[in-house]
């Protein structure tokens, strides 16, 4: 009898010794982001959205303990590519996550997936990551920094615009804004003016374009920057003479501040607060709930990321090691985006729909963007048949 009691301890110790490194283990998430300066109020959409994300999985990631470690990036490359280090030397981290800026995102994510820890972005998506050099273990939960520009340009060039001006910050994501930009419009650009990365007085380049006289004026000016732009535009009486058209210039971070100034404006995106889908009215109902103030793209796209690693680690049993088991579950985009269903490309950039959008006033005096159609549907990336990976 003690014999046989002695053997059933030890298969019971066995199995507990089999299973113990799977699932005792804690997921620790680095999040690199933005959190001070100007550009610190989208830094706070995206890591209020991980938050309600770890909420929504009852504070567990794939079942597991979640350790978070967030870094403020400063919207600086070098401070970002220390902050990695810092992540995957000292916390040793299993995943790496967030980056606003396609220059911090170019300094970050090869450190990262060089030292074979995957890296999943929520926002950035420079052209370089989509092609050549795209890596198996780098996804992203938003876009190529081309696409949403190549839907405004394929709306204005629909509408058969011509004569347009052009503009947006002199770093990488400017540059793809305009490149994607011009893919689609065929019409004359009038000029193509790249300004300071960070600039906060545009009063030498609006009157630029008033002198030019064009069209339309087609923009890329994210967070503070479009703040800035969009009211200076408003208060230089161009608004009414030059229609102004944009990309992540007017969003749910930068209109409580712009209100009517943006008014009547356009704008091409992939998410929207309301697009009607389960995941993003539960996203955006619990976010206000939470914080008491409407989410962005900015966040949706932070949420996600948190679960697609879910989706990951949840489909490995735990077993954080297994990093090709990994990157196959997250090839499958198996889990409830905000965006609605979607799949990867061979790059790990997303094949999504892009919408039209124009600002409004509802009734009860909020101001909000509002989808009024799709633009594209399923749009793939301009680059991914560079990208040497095959699956």
């Amino acid at each position: 009898m003690r014999t046989i009691t002695r053997a059933v301890l030890v298969g019971l110790l066995a199995a507990v010794v089999a299973v113990s490194p799977a699932t005792a283990e804690t997921v620790k998430i680095g999040f690199i982001t933005s959190l001070s300066g100007p550009a610190g109020v989208i830094g706070k959409h995206m890591k209020d959205s991980v938050e309600l994300a770890l909420d929504h999985l009852g504070r567990k990631v794939g079942g597991l303990d979640v350790e978070m470690i967030y870094g403020d990036d400063q919207r600086k490359p070098d401070v970002g590519k220390q902050l990695a280090d810092e992540m995957l030397k000292k916390h040793r981290v299993h995943f790496v996550s967030g980056i606003i800026w396609s220059n911090v995102m170019l300094a970050v994510a090869p450190v990262v997936t060089r030292e074979k820890v995957l890296m999943i972005g929520t926002n950035a998506g420079p052209h370089e990551l989509a092609g050549e050099q795209c890596s198996e273990y780098f996804f992203t939960t938003s876009w190529q920094n081309d696409q949403t520009p190549e839907a405004m340009g394929k709306y204005m060039q629909d509408q058969g615009l011509q004569d347009v001006y052009a503009m947006a910050p002199n770093y990488a994501a400017g540059k793809d804004m305009i490149s994607g930009f011009k893919r689609y419009f065929q019409g004359r650009i009038v000029n193509e003016v790249y300004t300071k990365l960070g600039q906060q007085d545009y009063s030498a380049e609006i009157t630029q374009v008033r002198a030019a006289n064009p069209k339309a004026v087609f923009v890329f000016y994210p967070g503070d920057m479009g703040i800035q732009f969009v009211k200076q535009y408003a208060q230089a009486g161009l608004r009414e003479q030059i229609p102004l058209y944009s990309v992540y210039t007017i969003d749910e971070v930068t209109l409580p501040a712009l209100k009517e100034a943006a008014l009547g404006n356009w704008e091409t995106r992939y998410w929207s607060p309301d697009l009607n889908n389960e995941a993003n009215r539960k996203y955006v109902t619990d976010f206000r709930k939470k914080f008491g103030y409407t989410p962005s793209f900015y966040g949706a796209q932070s949420y996600d990321g948190v679960m697609l690693i879910d989706s990951a680690v949840r489909a490995v049993k735990g077993d954080l090691s297994n990093k090709a088991g990994m990157i196959a579950a997250m090839r499958k985009a198996d889990y409830k985006s905000t965006r609605g269903p979607y799949k990867y490309n061979v790059n790990h950039f997303p094949i999504e729909n892009f919408y039209l959008l124009k600002t409004v006033q509802a009734p009860d005096g909020e101001f909000a963007m509002q989808i009024q159609k799709a633009v594209f549907e399923n749009h793939k990336d301009a680059y991914y048949q560079k990208c040497p990976m095959k699956w």
